[in-house]
């Protein structure tokens, strides 16, 4: 297990985890549009939140190519053309924790789901008397708002099954959700794992991410981001309850639950995939 759990490995683990919580937190500045009333300031609020999860992924991949690199390390040093069955093993065992942690993150942020709700609505109403991201941000620091965002952690609302229903979300969106969450949770995860599936072409392998998140940015283009914006307008427009957006919200958090529980499903295909089109690149295009 000291084998195992490296400490390359345990950064790239606690990043994922914080990423997929911020990016499920981010959910709430819909809803926290919809109590303000404030649409436009909730999706400004929410971008900043997702460029913040974005800049946390950014500082997992050096530990996640040094996970790939020391393995084919190895291999070039040992005068090998592939890695042993056992090490490779041992690397898609690494591979599979870190897309657990998507998991593991999608559960944290939603437990922390209305303490995130506090912090938009409130991060909104100091916005519009400070006019200014960073001096709003500055507020979290106070006392009085750090208490009430610990207060609504420690004392969410009661809510029942039966307070979401599942008619209220179309059944298209959920799905592209799941697809979405799926082939982000393994693209650059994957492509990393195809670097020592064929080391041949490891260098190619390891910049082709993009095959498979292209997936996930499609679904969220056509599918996910206009439909959970045309329910949010209907809601302020006051043509749907505010419960539709609340329910929206808690189906695709379990969407996105079961998306990086498929994610393990696509992991291996999906590096085997990126690996095929890496050597066919390099075999086959000439320069």
């Amino acid at each position: 297990m000291s084998d195992l759990l490296t400490p390359n490995l345990i950064i790239a683990i606690s990043l994922t985890i914080v990423t997929q919580a911020i990016q499920i937190g981010a959910y709430a500045a819909r809803y926290a549009g919809v109590i303000s009333g404030r649409i436009a300031t909730a999706i400004s609020l929410f971008s900043l939140l997702v460029t913040a999860s974005r800049l946390a992924a950014l500082f997992m991949v050096p530990s996640l190519g040094a996970l790939a690199d020391l393995p084919a390390n190895y291999a070039r040093d040992q005068h090998l053309s592939a890695l042993p069955p056992d090490l490779l093993a041992h690397v898609g065992l690494q591979m599979r924790l870190i897309v657990a942690a998507n998991t593991i993150g999608v559960v944290l942020g939603a437990l922390l789901l209305p303490m995130f709700l506090t912090m938009f609505v409130r991060g909104i109403s100091a916005f519009e008397r400070l006019h200014s991201i960073p001096r709003a941000l500055l507020r979290l620091f106070d006392p009085r708002v750090a208490r009430d965002l610990l207060g609504a952690l420690f004392h969410p609302p009661r809510l029942r099954l039966a307070d979401f229903p599942l008619s209220a979300v179309p059944g298209k969106l959920l799905i592209a959700n799941a697809v979405l969450y799926a082939v982000y949770s393994v693209g650059v995860v994957a492509a990393y794992y195809a670097s020592d599936i064929d080391l041949h072409a490891r260098t190619t392998a390891s910049g082709l991410s993009g095959l498979v998140n292209g997936i996930g940015t499609i679904a969220f283009a056509l599918f996910i981001d206009p439909t959970t914006a045309l329910i949010v307008d209907h809601t302020v427009r006051k043509e749907r309850p505010r419960s539709d957006v609340t329910a929206m919200i808690f189906w695709l958090i379990v969407s996105a639950f079961v998306g990086t529980l498929l994610a393990q499903v696509i992991l291996t295909p999906a590096a085997q995939y990126i690996a095929a089109v890496a050597n066919f690149w390099i075999t086959h295009v000439k320069h």
